[in-house]
């Protein structure tokens, strides 16, 4: 008998499987077992669409907790911010803007720090900021002087006006931007700052004609002369805390605490230095409705904070833009109702051009990014 083995041998006989080669019997297999086969490959995309929708869903969700945890926190915040600077507690006013900064940079500094340090709070991260503390001064300094101007800013001009004329920051932005780091900008948005600004000057004038005298004038340009402060000081404090991200491996956490650290040491010092400390602490235990006003102001201001950082860090600062825009124009509309404040046709209008221009702006950053 011959060792040597035909063709047929060492090629297989495939009779007995119908001529069917073995690789396509192990191909059939690896594919029913990868789920390559017509019934499982549906079976996955629709087990892919669901995900999809799941994670549509999910990420809605997201962003209806951050619209209306911003909505609520800042809603609140604003309307509590006029009762306190502008009603009186038994005949009364609250003594100290700077004790208002105060209260809410101390409920800050405490969430920051529990944030920061505390360990079941945020598991295997740095406790401690990276950056030297000296540079969270300048931005702090600022921060107070911001805060402060616009809270004071209200005992002399409306809500609603202070509401309007902070929509021009962006144009103390783009002139630090300018002269102080040499940045240019397209033709577009020193449109969109005149726009901004003659619907803001449209506003201050209908306000300003329905002053009878000359006293009143005077004292509503003092107040712009507080938002006008308010926004230069905002503008140097959101620039520095870049250049701060930039340099350091710090999170927002770490820049919160380093600010408030020391913004609680400057209202301090300016609050023994004026004498208003221990008169303010007394208003509010003498008055313990300011005390809960006071309460809510620095709780919803402590929450905003958080909701800015969570909104931005998920879905970018544009639609955070927008969440903030509408909450503007909503308070804007409670404040009108609720304290009776006229607007006139010029104040419509000027509002009209403002937001409208705010729209615009944010619509064109969003299709910029898009494409």
């Amino acid at each position: 008998m011959s060792s040597e083995k035909s063709p047929k041998e060492m090629n297989g006989d495939h009779s007995s499987t119908g001529g069917r080669r073995p690789e396509a019997d192990v191909e059939e297999a690896r594919s029913t077992l990868l789920g390559d086969s017509p019934s499982r490959g549906r079976e996955a995309t629709a087990r892919d669409e669901k995900r999809i929708k799941d994670s549509f869903m999910a990420k809605a969700c997201n962003l209806a907790f951050c619209s209306v945890g911003l909505l609520a926190s800042y809603l609140t915040w604003g309307f509590v911010q006029e009762v306190i600077m502008t009603i009186t507690y038994d005949g009364e006013k609250f003594p100290s803007s700077t004790f208002v900064v105060f209260s809410n940079r101390l409920l800050a500094l405490l969430v920051a720090a529990a944030l920061v340090y505390g360990p079941s709070l945020r598991p295997g991260n740095a406790t401690r900021p990276k950056a030297p503390l000296v540079q969270f001064a300048p931005c702090s300094f600022s921060n107070v002087l911001s805060s402060w101007a616009q809270y004071e800013c209200l005992k002399y001009i409306s809500f609603p006006m202070q509401v309007v004329s902070k929509s021009c920051k962006v144009i103390p932005v783009m002139l630090v931007g300018k002269f102080v780091h040499h940045k240019s900008y397209p033709w577009i948005e020193y449109i969109e700052a005149v726009g901004i600004t003659v619907g803001v000057s449209m506003f201050s004038l209908n306000e300003s004609s329905a002053k009878d005298d000359e006293d009143a004038r005077q004292t509503q340009f003092f107040g712009l002369l507080l938002v006008a402060m308010y926004l230069t000081c905002d503008s140097f404090t959101s620039q520095w805390q870049d250049r701060i991200f930039q340099t350091y491996k710090i999170d927002q956490y770490q820049m919160m605490l380093g600010i408030n650290m020391f913004s609680i040491f400057f209202t301090t010092v300016a609050l023994l230095w004026s004498g208003e400390l221990f008169s303010s602490i007394a208003f509010v235990m003498d008055h313990p409705v300011a005390l809960k006003h006071l309460a809510t102001l620095s709780i919803t201001s402590a929450t905003g904070q958080l909701f800015i950082f969570y909104t931005i860090k998920n879905f970018g600062p544009i639609i955070f833009t927008i969440i903030m825009t509408c909450r503007q124009m909503f308070s804007l509309v409670i404040s009108t109702l609720w304290f009776g404040h006229v607007l006139g046709l010029l104040s419509l209008l000027g509002t009209t051009v403002v937001f409208g221009t705010l729209g615009y702006r944010i619509k064109r950053k969003y299709d910029g990014r898009a494409r």
